[in-house]
């Protein structure tokens, strides 16, 4: 499918395109998006800077669109989790970890994408669609283990697979800026979380009682 954040007529491919995210990428491993100059961006895929324009927005647009790049990690993590045949407690703990690993990978483009959307509505949008898409997926898998006895009955799925979702955006957000928690402890109260809301299960200090 076509990212939504190209503004071109749709073409079978385009090198240049991908050659100024591939040098967009670099560019945020060294330096933070309000200090990524698109001139130079430009400069270093080989095209002019009204290039850069030809195929993106601003950008926050080019950002959105190198973030889809990542999306696919997100969605094996998730097929992972809904799909695998295993314990809850290993499913919620092999998402989790996927879910930082797919962070560590692209932690630069994590932050770029948490400035870009402050600011940007286009921006705002995509990462709003992006968590949006895996809901069903997640609420599928919970009607799922509810009617196979798993899991007990409780709210509507949807709004809670939303709202576990939700925790797993702020958890990346505060990987990204740092806060009182490190990974381990912010994946054991994730765990939790997701363990208690969806299996009704009480875990404490890492055990399930």
């Amino acid at each position: 499918m076509r990212s939504r954040t190209d503004r071109r007529v749709p073409q079978r491919s385009d090198q240049r395109r991908e050659t100024l995210l591939d040098e967009l990428e670099t560019s945020l491993q060294e330096r933070s998006f309000d200090d990524i100059n698109l001139g130079e961006v430009a400069e270093r895929a080989g095209v002019s800077r009204s290039a850069f324009y030809f195929y993106f927005e601003n950008k926050a647009a080019a950002v959105a669109a190198l973030m889809e790049r990542m999306v696919d990690d997100t969605f094996f993590v998730t097929d992972v989790f809904t799909m695998a045949d295993q314990t809850p407690e290993s499913r919620v703990h092999i998402m989790l970890d996927g879910l930082f690993d797919t962070w560590e990978r692209h932690r630069h483009m994590f932050a770029a994408m948490l400035e870009a959307r402050g600011r940007s509505l286009p921006v705002r949008e995509f990462w709003d669609e992006a968590r949006l898409s895996f809901v069903d997926a997640v609420a599928q898998m919970i009607r799922s283990e509810r009617a196979a006895g798993s899991a007990p009955d409780g709210i509507d799925p949807v709004v809670l697979a939303t709202m576990l979702l939700e925790v797993n955006d702020r958890l990346l957000e505060r990987l990204t800026f740092g806060g009182p928690l490190d990974r381990s402890q912010l994946a054991e109260g994730a765990a939790a979380i997701w363990l208690g809301s969806v299996y009704g299960i009480t875990v404490q200090h890492g055990r399930q009682l």
